[in-house]
This record gives structure tokens, C-alpha cells and sequence, in this order.
């Protein structure tokens, strides 16, 4: 049994553990014990709020394996990206040089610093325990978030985004920070990764670049890797993806790894998702169904499992004893369900699903 919470204060160590755990080492999810106790206060608080409209909120969850007693796993909705400290990212863009006397007409890209990023919701700092990767735990922890959002609208802003870690070598050096970054802040790419998760960011717009980067003038190596996301993060990318999240022009400002956004009423969690009372039922009783995230009406008390979506005649939820006791729910409550499997996700892997097109 597989629950998706509110991080806690108990879970203050297996959230020390799941970051320095995290593949790569996240900026978001420091391994620094006094950060992540901050994060915790940060949610708890976020939760205790009535919020109009978002701001500087920070909702931490985590999955607990309740038959193991045991938190594996965790991810977090920043309300506002920017709320405080602007959100930068690179844009990619296109400059034509010209020249009328030369007969010379060429279209350059360039990345330019931005920070359009900043008013959009972030899904970040996900870390789950390798033992569960490859099963269903993955996207129940990943869109669980989702099922959150789409019953409190009015805490997040219409626009998500999500960054994706980039591309780093066999040495875990990131081909587009030796080729930009390291220029200008004279530390290694796992050296700077580390200093902006328990430092404001502030420091980027002091020293990064504030010109055009031209990507000509850049390794083919650093080229390559623009938008490219690093390799254990393929599959979540094209989860999110099939989702229906886009990928956008915007990569990070540290590894030039895919930032994917999306307006929430477009994705397939919210468009798919359905109110309906509950039923519960001897777990022998309940027939064959495909499996859905079922979330319950709570705040502070959230909870999202994944449960057959078995529905009664008229329309009711039926679901175990235990899942119910889980969920806090008895006959008669509704739930919010959707379905856990993706459309076209298998055929999604491995294609190119071009720009939003807001992004052209």
C-alpha cells in the first residue's frame, strides 16, 4: 500500500536520504539537513494557509510504503516559481545577420537569459527510492501533485513547468557548463549545483552572462546537450510528455536541461479526472479494473493512492476497506480518480514532441 502525504517533521531523515540519493544531485533538493528542515516548516505552513491566489509556497509531499513503514520518496509544488527570487532560465532563440552588399543572409541561434519562467507553477524536486523505480510508485508520486492542484486551483497559477536535469558525461560534468557557466563563476558544474540549493540564487543575475549567448561560438559538445535531459530522467520526461506538457524554449541556466511547460486545463489528469461517491467493498468483491490515482478532499490531510477504477452502476467509486481507511473516506464521500495509464505514452518514448505553440 502506497500513499502520496504532506511531508511531516518525522521525515526529516528519509528526506536527507532521498536527496543524496537523487540522480543527478538536485539544485532544488539540497542534501543540507538545515534546508530541508526549512523546506518542511515551508510546506507545513503553505498547507496551514488560506490562499487566494499563489505566491511564495512551497508543498512538499512524500510516498509512504505504509507496509513497510517506511517514506520512499518525495516531490514538492513551488506555487509560484519566481515569488521571491526571479526564476532564470536560457530562451532559445533566432538572429539573422544580414547583408545586402555581401549577399550574406544567416539565421544564428543564441540563448538569451529570461525569466518568463518565473510566474508559472514548478513541479520540482523529485526523488524516489530506487527500489520502486519502474513501477507504478513513479507516476503516482509524479502526477499525485496534479490531482492536488486540480482541487485547489486558486493556490497555483494556470501555467506549469517542470525542469528536467541535463545531460552530464561519464565524469558527471555537464558538457554546457564547462562550455558557459564555468567562465563566469570559476567552480565545477557539481561545485555550483550544490551552492545554488542552499544559497538564494541571486547570485545568477549578478554574474551570468546578460548578452546573447551566439551557439556557434560554443563546444559542439555544449551544443549538443542544450535541451538534451540527462539519461535516468528519459522515461519521466516522456510521462509528462504524454501528459501533455510541451516542451518549451527554455533550458536551465546550468546544464541546458528541458524545461517542459503546460496550461493545467490541457493535461490529461485533469481533463480525465471525475468526482464520484464512494462504495466500499470486501477487496474479493471488487471486479477487474485499470488502475487509478484516487485522491481524497483534504488539505492538510491529502492523501492519493492508486486503486482499481471500479465503478458501480450508478456511478460510485468502489474501493477496499483499506484504501478507504487510507484515504479517510466512507460510503457516500467523494473522491477525485483518474486514470494512472497515459495515451500514447509507449509511442511517445524516443519521438520529438515539438514546441508549444505559444513557444513559436
Amino acid at each position: 500500500m502506497l500513499v502520496v502525504r504532506p511531508v511531516l517533521p518525522a521525515d526529516l531523515p528519509a528526506l536527507e536520504r532521498l536527496a543524496g540519493d537523487a540522480v543527478p544531485q538536485l539544485t532544488n533538493l539540497p542534501a543540507h539537513r538545515d534546508r530541508l528542515e526549512e523546506r518542511i516548516v515551508r510546506s507545513r505552513q503553505a498547507f496551514a494557509a488560506e490562499v487566494a491566489f499563489p505566491g511564495d509556497e512551497h508543498y512538499t509531499f512524500v510516498l509512504e510504503d505504509l507496509e513497510r513503514g517506511e517514506v520512499v520518496g518525495t516531490a514538492t509544488i513551488r506555487a509560484q516559481a519566481g515569488a521571491v527570487d526571479a526564476y532564470y532560465t536560457y530562451r532559445q532563440e533566432t538572429l539573422i545577420h544580414a547583408s545586402q552588399q555581401l549577399n550574406v543572409r544567416r539565421e544564428v541561434q543564441t540563448l538569451a537569459l529570461s525569466h518568463e519562467v518565473s510566474e508559472a507553477s514548478l513541479l520540482c524536486a523529485y526523488s524516489l527510492d530506487p527500489r520502486y523505480r519502474g513501477t507504478s510508485a513513479e507516476s503516482l508520486l509524479r502526477r499525485a501533485r496534479l490531482m492536488f492542484i486540480a482541487q485547489y486551483p486558486e493556490r497555483f497559477a494556470s501555467l506549469l513547468a517542470m525542469a528536467f536535469p541535463g545531460f552530464l558525461d561519464e565524469a558527471g560534468e555537464s558538457p554546457f557548463w564547462n562550455s558557459v557557466g564555468c567562465h563566469f563563476f570559476g567552480r565545477d558544474y557539481q561545485e555550483i549545483n550544490a551552492l545554488a540549493g542552499i544559497r538564494s540564487k541571486s547570485f545568477i543575475a549578478e554574474v551570468m552572462p546578460q548578452f546573447p549567448l551566439y551557439l556557434p561560438l560554443l563546444t559542439p559538445r555544449a551544443r549538443a546537450a542544450i535541451g538534451r535531459e540527462h539519461p535516468d530522467h528519459e522515461r519521466a520526461l516522456a510521462e509528462m510528455l504524454a501528459e501533455g506538457f510541451m516542451r518549451s524554449r527554455h533550458v536551465d541556466i546550468f546544464d541546458a536541461g528541458p524545461v517542459i511547460k503546460a496550461e493545467r486545463e490541457r493535461l490529461q489528469s485533469f481533463r480525465r479526472a471525475a468526482w464520484h461517491p464512494v462504495r466500499v467493498r470486501p477487496v474479493g468483491t471488487l471486479p477487474d479494473a485499470a488502475p487509478a490515482m484516487v485522491a481524497n478532499q483534504a488539505l492538510e490531510g491529502f492523501r492519493c493512492v492508486v486503486a482499481r477504477y471500479a465503478l458501480s452502476s450508478t456511478g460510485q467509486l468502489m474501493l477496499t476497506r483499506e484504501h478507504a481507511r487510507q484515504l479517510g473516506v466512507e460510503d457516500g464521500r467523494a473522491v477525485l480518480a483518474a486514470p494512472l495509464a497515459l495515451p500514447g505514452l509507449e509511442e511517445a518514448d524516443g519521438h520529438e514532441p515539438g514546441y508549444d505553440e505559444g513557444e513559436l
